[in-house]
Parts: C-alpha cells; sequence; structure tokens
C-alpha cells in the first residue's frame, strides 16, 4: 500500500500535527499535500451546482477528507466514501454583509441572493438557520460562486449582498468589518477513502487529538497557518493574530441516531433528487475504529 495521503482543508489541524511531528510520532508514512492556495482554489470546482458532493463521488486523493456531514453523510448512503464515526467536528459559521448594507436582521435576508457552495456546508446550514424567520421560498441561494475563497472575495468587493463564509474567510471578513447577520455554526464529518488502510486512519486521528489539545491550549500561535491555504494577494490585508481557532474536533460518535435524523431533514429539503442520497442505512454507511 503507499503512501497515506493528507491534504489540509481549511482548518489548522493538519498544519498544526505536521508542525509538531505528530504524524510522524504516530508512525504514519505519509505524503502532506497543499493543494488550495497552490492552485489558487482550482483543485475545487467553481462550477455551478459542482461542490462538495460532486468532489466526494468523482473521488478525492487525501486518503481522508473533511466536508459537511450533511453530504458526507449522503455521499457514504450513495456508496461513494465511509463516514468516520468516531468523531466529527463544528465549524464557526454566519452569514455576512458589508458594513453599509441595509441588511440588520435575519428577516431582511427574504429574497436576497445568498452565496454558498451548492450541496456543501453553506447550502445546508444557510437554510436551516433561516427557516425559523421565512419559508422556504424566500430563502434565496446563489450557487454562481462556488469556491469558498471566491463568494469572500466577491462580497469584499462589493459584487454580492451576502454570503456565508466558515472558517478563515469568517474571521477574515470579520476583521475587514463586514457584519454576521446570523451565525450558522455546522458539523463536519470525516470522508474516508475505500483504499484507505484501518490502521493509518487511526494513526492520523490520534494525531489530530494532539493537535487539538494544542490548539486549544494556545490557539495564538497556530492561526497563522490560515495564510498557507489564502490567495497571496490578500495576505497584507490579514492580521490572524484576531482570528479565532476555527473549526473544532469532538472526539465522541457520530451516532446513528444523528445520521439518521441527519439524512431525513435532507431528504425533507429535497436537496438531492430521488435516488441521489442512497438507500440510507447506517451501518453500510459508516466505519468505527474507536480511537476514543
Amino acid at each position: 500500500m503507499g503512501k497515506f495521503i493528507i491534504e489540509p482543508h481549511f482548518r489548522l489541524h493538519e498544519w498544526v500535527a505536521e508542525e509538531k511531528g505528530y504524524f510522524k510520532q504516530a508512525g504514519l508514512d505519509y505524503e502532506f499535500r497543499e493543494l488550495i492556495r497552490s492552485t489558487s482554489g482550482g483543485h475545487h470546482s467553481t462550477a455551478n451546482k459542482v461542490g462538495a458532493f460532486q468532489s466526494i463521488e468523482k473521488g478525492r486523493e487525501s486518503n481522508v477528507n473533511s466536508a459537511c456531514h450533511w453530504t458526507v453523510n449522503a455521499a457514504a448512503s450513495a456508496g461513494h466514501t465511509k463516514l468516520y464515526a468516531d468523531a466529527y467536528s463544528v465549524s464557526p459559521s454566519g452569514i455576512f454583509v458589508p458594513a453599509d448594507s441595509p441588511i440588520k436582521s435575519p428577516e431582511d435576508l427574504a429574497g436576497i441572493p445568498i452565496s454558498v457552495g451548492y450541496q456543501s456546508g453553506s447550502h445546508y446550514s444557510t437554510i436551516q438557520v433561516l427557516e425559523p424567520y421565512m419559508p422556504m421560498q424566500d430563502i434565496n441561494l446563489s450557487f454562481n460562486d462556488g469556491l469558498l475563497f471566491k463568494r469572500m472575495e466577491l462580497l469584499l468587493e462589493g459584487k454580492v449582498q451576502a454570503a456565508a463564509l466558515f472558517s478563515g474567510p469568517y474571521y477574515f471578513a470579520e476583521q475587514l468589518g463586514f457584519r454576521k447577520i446570523i451565525d450558522s455554526t455546522f458539523m463536519m464529518a470525516g470522508s474516508i477513502n475505500h483504499d484507505a488502510d484501518p490502521e493509518d486512519v487511526v494513526k492520523y486521528y490520534a494525531a489530530l487529538r494532539q493537535a487539538q489539545a494544542q490548539i486549544d491550549l494556545r490557539p495564538e500561535l497556530y492561526t497563522h497557518h490560515y495564510k498557507k491555504e489564502f490567495p497571496e494577494k490578500f495576505h497584507d490585508q490579514m492580521d490572524t493574530r484576531r482570528w479565532g481557532p476555527g473549526e473544532r474536533i469532538v472526539f465522541e460518535p457520530y451516532s446513528k441516531q444523528i445520521f439518521d435524523d441527519s439524512f431525513v431533514w435532507i431528504q425533507e429539503h429535497g436537496i438531492f433528487p430521488d435516488g441521489g442520497m442512497g438507500n440510507g442505512v447506517y451501518e453500510d454507511s459508516v466505519v468505527s475504529y474507536h480511537t476514543a
């Protein structure tokens, strides 16, 4: 079996584990690949209605990936991956508008195009947080901008009225004075490639667990890693000392109840065409190695 491929993806953990040598300490024979900044974001398609689900369906190169739990849930149920059931994570997220926007409350977002990623965390979470404020027909999602950094850039340039942001772009918009209208924090799940060695997956998560402890203890020592995925043209404006730790891994089970409830929620909202979500059987969709 070849080297275990690790790709950081909009969070600090892989960068910290690499810096601290935790992957080596865990005994991983691995290759560390940075593919977000080095491809100017091209590693993830910006095409309309191509998002996290489609990239998992196509097949990602790294052995373990992270995506919103709704997409991993559906992709695993459809047989494209396995959902890692021994941990999940939580990512701060929100819907942002310019400082001078007339939009002041969630109700003001009714009918306003909100830039999100198709079948990605921002898609589901925006629906979830706005439903208490308006009927579904008033939630106007725009999938035209796709990539997280692209919709952030369009928001900064005043070319979109509202955008759902998370991770570094969330903190950058906040730093620059953009207003968060509503929090839309959401769960992430691990997506395990079918050819991943279970022992390597356990080692990988053991290293991330060590990294999480370091981030919890001294986040200010590690927020500079956000720059390693950001487009360079923004670096001079970024003050990552002001930014938060972002996504947090929770080493608790992604249970059958969570899986089933999420699957039903996705179905009820018609996010996938009939049959596009697979059979929804937890036992067929997850892997558990009891690392906790």
